[in-house]
């Protein structure tokens, strides 16, 4: 069979643990795996590993890959303001 290269999407995100730790949390919402690591390189090495492992289980997922790349997910940022009427409800 010949190779064929997937490119996906991946969110990460910088929460914190109960002990106030930084984490970097990564997303591929494409197929629904996720990981984590203490850095963003981490990260990604983590849920790169996490998509093989999970690819290798379900080989079948990699149809849904091909249907993905025909619509792109949108990803945008918006601004959120904090005024009077908000900042009371932040304690």
């Amino acid at each position: 069979m010949k190779e064929k290269n997937y490119y996906l999407d991946i969110v990460i995100n910088k929460e914190k643990l109960s002990d106030g730790e930084d984490i970097y949390v990564s997303q591929c919402p494409s197929l629904g795996v996720a990981s984590q690591g203490s850095t963003v390189e981490e990260s990604i090495e983590m849920i790169k590993e996490a998509v093989e492992i999970y690819l290798e289980e379900m080989p079948e997922a990699f149809e849904e890959l091909d249907e993905t790349r025909k619509n792109l997910p949108t990803f945008s940022i918006i601004e959120v303001k904090r005024n009077d009427k908000t900042s009371n409800i932040v304690g």
